[in-house]
C-alpha cells in the first residue's frame, strides 16, 4: 500500500536555541522541536522530569470531596470496596490504591469484574455483592464515570461512591460523593491525559498531602502507576511524561516481587517502555481476556516470591493460549478476506463462530493494520453477536456507528476503537449499513501518513547521536519513537527472513554502508533488486553484535530513488 511520506520542517534558529541551551546535539533538538516543545520550562521537564513537577491534584474536580470521604473511611475502618478493571491500567490502579490504604490502617477489598461475563465497568450484579458484604464505601478506579444507573442502585443500599476514572463522561455525571475525572467539562486541572491509575496516584498524592504523610511513600508506587500508564496507550507528555521517565527508574529496580518476578520471566535485556508494552502488558492483559482477572491482580499484590512465580507461570501460559487463539481468528479472518467481492468494500465486517470475544479486538487491530480500513470483528454466541471495532487514522469509527445505531444493540468506545453487540438477526442489516456509511464518508481517499522528523546523510550521523536520542525516552503515544529519511542509497544486499516474513538489507552510498531490518516487510524483497537506488524510512537504533556497533535503520517504508 502506498504512504504519504509528510517531513517536518523545524525552525533552525529554535534547533540552535534548544541545542546550545540543553547541551544536546542539534539532531535531538530537531525533535524536540518536532514535538512542539518551545518553551525552556517545558523543554526542561520534558528532557529532566522531576517529582516536583507534579501538579497539585487539589486541583482536579471533587478531589477535595474525595479525600474528605477516604479520610473518614479510614479514620473510622469502614468497610471499603475498590472496583477496577481487568486490564494492565485496572489492576495497577487497584493494587496501589489498595496498598496505599493498607498501609494508612484501612484494609480494603477489591473487585474486578469478569470480562467475559460481566464486561467492563459498574454492573448491578457486583453492586448488590458489595452491599450484601456490608460495604459503606466504593472507590473506582479507571471505570464509573458512566455508572450512572449502578450508583444510584449503591445509593440506595446506603453505599457512598467515589468515582476515579478518566474516561468521557456522559451529559449527565453520576449521583456519587465525588466524580474525580478531568474529562469532566468543569475540569481546571492543567492536563487531563492521565490513565487511571494515574488519577488513582493523585487520589494517594492528595491524601498524602491531606495526612501529612510524606511523599516518598505514595511516590514508590510510580513503578505500578508507570506500568499501567505506559499499558494504556495514553500520550506520553506532561505529567504521563514525570510519571513514566521517573517511574522506569523504579521499575528496574522495583521492590514489587510479582512485577520483579514477571519481568525476569520475559526476559528482556533493557527494561523500557517496549518491555513493558510488548512484555509486561499483553500477560497482564491475557489474564483478562481468558477470564481469569483476579490472577493479574493477586501477582502484584503477593509478597511470596513462590507465589509470584506460580501465577507468573499461570500469567505465561494464559498468553500463549491467547496467541494461540489470536492466531486462529486471524487465520480465518484472513481467508473470509481472500474473497474478491469483500476487497472491494471500503470497511471490513466479519463474523465468526467459536471466536474468543476476549482476543477479538486484537484480531480487529490486525486487520485494520494490514487492510487500512475500518474493522468490526463479531463472534456469534447463542443469538448475539458480540465483538470489537478498530479504525483508521481520518475516520470516526464511534460516530458511524451512532449512524447504524437502529440494527445495534449496545456499543461504546471512542472514535479509534468500540465494543459492540448485535443481534444475529441484524448481523448482515449492520453490514449492509456501516458499509454504506463508510463509502460515503470517502474513506478511500484517506491514505497512510508516515511523519517525518528530519533528513539525515549517512556519511555524517555518527554513534553518539544516535545514542543521545535516549534523551527522548520513553517513547509511546504522543511522543512517537523519531522517524527518519534517509536518500538515494544504493542496494548492495537483500535477503529474507523468517520464512520471507521479514527482510535484511545493507544499503551504501559513496562508500558509506548501513544495514536496516523490515519487519513484516517481507513482500518487499520480491521487488527490489541489488544495484536499485532506493529512499527509506525508519527510526535509528545502534546494533550491538560480537562486541562491535554499528547504526541499523528499523525500515518503516521503503521507495525507489526518483
Amino acid at each position: 500500500m502506498n504512504k504519504k511520506w509528510e517531513l517536518n520542517e523545524a525552525n533552525d534558529a529554535l534547533i540552535n536555541k534548544i541545542s546550545e541551551e540543553f547541551n544536546v546535539s542539534k539532531l535531538v533538538a530537531n525533535i524536540i522541536a518536532n514535538r512542539g516543545l518551545t518553551n525552556s520550562d517545558e523543554i526542561e521537564v520534558f528532557l529532566h522530569p522531576r517529582r516536583t513537577d507534579f501538579h497539585d491534584p487539589f486541583m482536579m474536580p471533587d478531589m477535595e470531596k474525595a479525600v474528605d470521604r477516604v479520610v473518614k473511611a479510614i479514620e473510622t475502618h469502614e468497610k471499603v470496596a475498590i472496583y477496577g478493571d481487568y486490564d494492565v491500567d485496572g489492576i495497577t490502579s487497584s493494587t496501589v490504591l489498595k496498598r496505599f490504604l493498607a498501609e494508612r490502617g484501612l484494609e480494603t477489598d477489591v473487585y474486578i469484574p469478569n470480562r467475559l461475563h460481566e464486561g467492563y465497568g459498574l454492573n448491578e450484579n457486583a453492586i448488590r455483592e458489595i452491599a450484601d458484604t456490608k460495604h459503606t464505601l466504593i472507590i473506582t478506579v479507571d471505570c464509573g464515570i458512566t455508572g450512572n444507573k449502578e450508583i444510584e442502585l449503591a445509593k440506595s443500599f446506603g453505599i457512598d461512591t467515589v468515582v476515579t476514572d478518566h474516561h468521557e463522561p456522559t451529559e449527565t455525571l453520576p449521583d456519587a460523593v465525588a466524580v474525580v475525572d478531568c474529562k469532566r467539562k468543569d475540569n481546571k486541572y492543567p492536563f487531563n491525559g492521565l490513565a487511571g491509575v494515574g488519577v488513582a496516584f493523585k487520589l494517594t498524592q492528595a491524601i498524602s498531602m491531606r495526612l501529612g504523610v510524606r511523599e516518598e511513600e505514595y511516590l514508590k508506587y510510580l513503578d505500578l502507576v508507570c506500568v499501567g500508564t505506559i499499558s494504556d496507550i495514553v500520550p506520553l507528555i506532561d505529567e504521563n511524561r514525570t510519571i513514566s521517565k521517573l517511574g522506569l527508574k523504579l521499575v528496574r529496580q522495583t521492590r514489587n516481587i510479582g512485577l520483579k518476578v514477571l519481568l525476569d520471566s520475559i526476559g528482556y535485556k533493557k527494561i523500557d517502555s517496549m518491555a513493558i508494552s510488548f512484555g509486561v502488558a499483553p500477560r497482564i492483559n491475557a489474564c483478562g481476556r481468558m477470564g481469569h482477572e483476579k490472577e493479574a491482580l493477586e501477582l502484584f499484590l503477593t509478597d511470596s516470591k513462590e507465589e509470584a512465580e506460580r501465577i507468573t507461570h499461570n500469567l505465561n501460559e494464559y498468553n500463549q493460549e491467547r496467541q494461540e487463539i489470536e492466531k486462529r481468528i486471524f487465520n480465518e479472518a484472513q481467508k473470509m478476506m481472500e474473497d474478491p467481492e469483500q476487497q472491494k468494500l471500503p470497511c471490513i465486517v466479519l463474523g465468526g463462530e467459536n471466536w474468543h470475544h476476549g482476543v477479538i479486538g486484537i484480531v480487529s487491530s490486525k486487520i485494520t493494520e494490514m487492510y487500512f480500513k475500518p474493522s468490526v470483528l463479531l463472534c456469534y454466541e447463542d443469538d448475539l453477536a458480540r465483538g470489537s471495532g478498530r479504525s483508521i487514522p481520518g475516520f470516526d469509527l464511534h460516530e458511524a456507528l451512532m449512524k447504524c445505531s437502529d440494527t445495534i444493540e449496545k456499543f461504546g468506545g471512542h472514535s479509534m476503537a468500540i465494543g459492540i453487540n448485535v443481534k444475529r438477526e441484524n448481523f448482515e442489516k449492520f453490514k449492509k449499513e456501516f458499509e454504506e456509511y463508510t463509502q460515503n464518508s470517502h474513506i478511500s481517499d484517506i491514505i497512510p501518513i508516515i511523519q517525518i522528523d528530519k533528513q539525515v546523510d549517512i556519511k555524517k550521523i555518527n554513534i553518539q547521536e544516535v545514542n543521545e536520542l535516549k534523551l527522548l525516552e520513553p517513547y509511546g503515544e504522543g511522543n512517537k519513537m523519531p522517524v527518519f529519511l534517509i536518500k538515494n542509497l544504493k542496494i548492495l544486499s537483500i535477503r529474507s527472513l523468517s520464512e520471507g516474513k521479514h527482510i535484511k538489507l545493507k544499503l551504501g552510498i559513496d562508500n558509506h554502508m548501513i544495514d536496516a531490518i523490515g519487519f513484516n516487510m517481507g513482500e518487499v524483497a520480491d521487488k527490489y533488486l541489488i544495484g536499485d537506488k532506493v529512499d527509506i524510512v525508519g527510526s535509528l537504533e545502534v546494533n550491538q553484535f560480537g562486541g562491535n556497533e554499528n547504526i541499523q535503520v528499523n525500515l518503516k517504508d521503503l521507495r525507489k530513488t526518483i
